[in-house]
């Protein structure tokens, strides 16, 4: 009689390890999945859960970071983040999550600091390179900024980042002209898909440079993709102000007005418009409708020119005298009261207020051409 064959299990014996290893990663992937989609309560639930079995897992560490920096938790973050990197040291992805906790904190020396770490394990990290050359600008360390979105360009040419982020750096340290290289070099590089804001910021140097037919150009192009774009509407509204071209300056203002009614600096701008093209009353209705927002200073200006141009010397000169306590820099309140004296013929106080101008050990050729008319004068 043969022997009776063995038959095999149907069923795999599985460990308790294994199954909770299986479990965890099910958990894991599920966890990332609800980051992805921002799902985020659903996500920390996921990734509590593997806590719960795996105290020290580091997936699920950083999963919690990301779940509350994505929530704008960012001290949870960070401790999510440092209690992984206390046990991973070298965890890329507790790292970068910690890094843009501080950023978005403003602690961009921090944020740095962490970056740098990074990128001793990854130094050609492009996506990060440009985050500290990012930081680096933020805290206007010019020469390690540009040196960094530099290396960016040596590793890709015409990164996008790095020229736009150059353009920026540039931008605010005031020398236009440069920015203008980086930016005018995207639009050539992507002719059929310019990114708007890079088209705002062409327009913003021109007017920074006063080229105002220029930046009429680009702000133009940038409200052919919006219409309404509130950047563009107001950059090309300063360019036709810049321009004398007030009716045009006018409509652009209203444009913004009407999506944006109660916003002061665009009523005043609109009141200086109707200012400017001697429409005095609907002026004065601008001014006060930004005057009963809030207080302005711009507007009380407005005011005070429109008293001027009406002949009403003596208020002109309270509201100016006024303001002048609380902004004692500003040249032109100086210049707009002395002409307000100067009107009423009293050249002495006219002086009188000028000198009190030099004496606070501040100097303007408006000022300077101002005293000597009024020397050459007497």
């Amino acid at each position: 009689m043969d022997e009776e064959k063995e038959v095999p299990s149907t069923e795999t014996d599985i460990s308790p390890e294994k199954l909770k290893a299986d479990k965890i990663a099910e958990l894991s992937k599920k966890g990332y999945q609800l980051l992805k989609e921002d799902n985020l309560k659903e996500a920390e639930e996921c990734f509590s859960s593997i806590l719960n079995m795996e105290e020290n897992n580091n997936y699920a560490l950083v999963g919690l970071g990301d779940a509350a920096r994505k929530s704008g938790r960012f001290n949870d973050a960070i401790k999510h983040y440092r209690k992984c990197l206390d046990l991973y040291e070298a965890n890329n992805y507790a790292l970068f999550g910690l890094a843009d906790c501080y950023k978005a904190m403003n602690q961009y020396n921090k944020a740095i600091q962490i970056w740098e770490e990074y990128l001793l394990q990854d130094p050609d990290n492009i996506t990060v390179l440009t985050r500290v050359a990012d930081a680096y600008r933020k805290v206007r360390s010019f020469i390690k900024s540009k040196a960094i979105y530099e290396r960016v360009l040596e590793l890709e040419e015409n990164n996008a980042y790095a020229l736009i982020g150059l353009g920026h750096l540039h931008y605010d340290f005031k020398e236009y002209k440069e920015a203008l290289y980086y930016w005018e070099k995207m639009v050539t590089l992507h002719k059929n898909n310019v990114d708007i804001r890079v088209l705002t910021s062409i327009g913003n140097c021109h007017r920074k440079l006063r080229t105002y037919e220029e930046g009429l150009t680009y702000f133009n192009m940038a409200l052919e993709l919006a219409p309404h774009n509130f950047y563009a509407l107001f950059g090309l509204a300063d360019c036709y102000r810049g321009l004398n071209r007030n009716e045009e300056s006018l409509e652009c203002w209203q444009s913004i007005l009407e999506n944006d009614p109660d916003n002061k600096v665009i009523l005043t701008r609109a009141g200086d418009a109707y200012r400017e093209m001697g429409d005095y009353n609907n002026a004065e209705k601008y001014y006060q409708k930004a005057l009963n927002i809030e207080f302005d200073s711009f507007a009380v200006i407005g005011l005070a020119l429109l008293n001027k141009a009406r002949g009403n010397y003596r208020e002109a000169i309270e509201s100016l005298t006024s303001l002048i306590l609380n902004d004692p820099r500003n040249h032109r309140l100086y210049t707009e009261t002395a002409e307000c004296y100067l009107a009423l013929g009293d050249k002495n106080k006219a002086l009188d207020i000028l000198s009190e101008y030099q004496k606070k050990g501040m100097h303007n050729s408006f000022v300077n051409h101002l005293i000597d008319r009024i020397r050459h004068e007497r």
